[in-house]
């Protein structure tokens, strides 16, 4: 029944997509049936083989050394500041990380290791689905980095892309996470669940953008350049340069968890007003729950899932983390994994800005293309979420 129900979730998402196309005719309906199935192996191998399980666990032992090794660097700076006993500062503990994760990546970015496996597996990608191999590019590359990164990195192709290819690079971004952040994730949440999100979110992404904005490109214009994807001249410039980025994406995100936990909080106490006991997760909740128990959620779960869900999607993931931390002892394995995928994304409204000003910062004049479908992006961002999540689900 479970996974009847998956595949109705799956036919509804891409339905709505279809719905939301702009040129059905062209729609790569290859490219979908062949990165669907793909996610289905991907998940089938991860979650349901025992060499897909090393993996996953081998990959986890790797984040947490890198999180020991991270760790030693915050403890040397803050390691004078008091806890309580078992408590942490999330700060200090989760959000600092990120400074060493990102001048990982920095690093190697700098020695061409990253850019040559991102640009032969998007290749690779391109080839198998028929998409461009821009945007197949841009797809694995937001795998490693977050949002701004992602479209900076294909700023020598943006002559070439439409309104359409500006659409599906975009929705790549907003659909995917930073590989600097998911060390922070995987503190919050089951490693295997974020992991298993970032090759299924970089395939839903694809899959939706493609629905909702297909397009046909030239030979001639489909070309990866990697030349230029590091400015730094030195292996210690790209350290500098790296934990500088991770510490302005730390302090981003501690700045807009302060605003978005506290206006969840107003918002909340001014609906009491009207409502006694009422939050906006409960009816956000409610909103999600017919798509969230088509997902696989039980019914007697769907409610608070939802509502995390829906938190995740008008505030920011780390804030929806941090609320399903809480009740994480609550819930069934099924649940945990299904709302830990769908979190583990850029999806949320914050993203819009986001995007729209690192495209300004590229070409100002497309920027004002990716302001005016801005939410349509949201939407096909969101849809790619629940995409999945949905095919965790199936396998859980």
């Amino acid at each position: 029944m479970d996974i009847l129900l998956g595949l109705v979730a799956i036919i509804v998402v891409l339905g709505l997509a279809f719905l939301m196309s702009n040129d059905k005719k062209s729609i790569n309906y290859k490219g979908i049936i062949v990165m669907l199935v793909g996610q289905f192996l991907v998940t089938w191998f991860m979650f349901s083989t025992e060499i897909g399980k090393k993996i996953i666990n081998g990959i986890s032992a790797g984040f947490n050394k890198l999180i020991e090794f991270g760790s030693d660097g915050v403890d040397f700076i803050v390691g004078g500041v008091a806890r309580t006993e078992g408590g942490s500062v999330f700060f200090f503990d989760v959000l600092l990380l990120i400074i060493f994760f990102s001048t990982i990546l920095s690093v190697l970015t700098y020695l061409k290791i990253l850019p040559v496996i991102i640009k032969y597996f998007g290749g690779f990608l391109s080839k198998i689905t028929g998409l461009p191999k821009v945007e197949s590019f841009n797809a694995v590359n937001s795998i490693f980095f977050g949002q701004s990164e992602a479209l900076l990195a294909i700023k020598t192709q943006f002559h070439h892309l439409d309104k359409n290819r500006l659409y599906i690079v975009s929705a790549s971004a907003m659909g995917s996470v930073s590989a600097s952040i998911v060390g922070a994730y995987i503190q919050i949440l089951p490693p295997e669940y974020v992991l298993v999100a970032l090759p299924l979110n970089m395939f839903s992404a694809l899959m939706i953008a493609s629905v909702i904005a297909p397009v046909r490109v030239p030979k001639e214009e489909d070309q990866v350049d990697i030349k230029d994807v590091s400015q730094d001249k030195s292996i210690f410039e790209a350290m500098g340069n790296g934990a500088l980025d991770g510490g302005k994406i730390a302090l981003i995100v501690a700045a807009m968890l302060v605003a978005f936990i506290a206006s969840l909080n107003l918002v909340n106490w001014l609906i009491q007003f009207i409502f006694a006991g009422v939050t906006l997760q409960e009816i956000l909740g409610y909103i999600l729950s017919p798509i969230g128990i088509l997902m696989g959620i039980s019914p007697g779960e769907v409610i608070k899932a939802g509502g995390i869900m829906g938190t995740k999607i008008v505030t920011n993931e780390f804030v929806a983390m941090l609320e399903f931390q809480k009740i994480l002892g609550s819930m069934s394995e099924k649940t945990i994994g299904i709302v830990s995928v769908f979190l583990t994304s850029f999806a949320n409204f914050s993203s819009i800005g986001i995007i729209a000003g690192s495209v300004q910062a590229i070409d100002s004049k497309k920027a004002v293309a990716v302001s005016k479908f801005g939410m349509k992006l949201l939407v096909g961002a969101t849809l790619a979420s629940i995409l999945s999540a949905t095919v965790a689900g199936i396998f859980l």
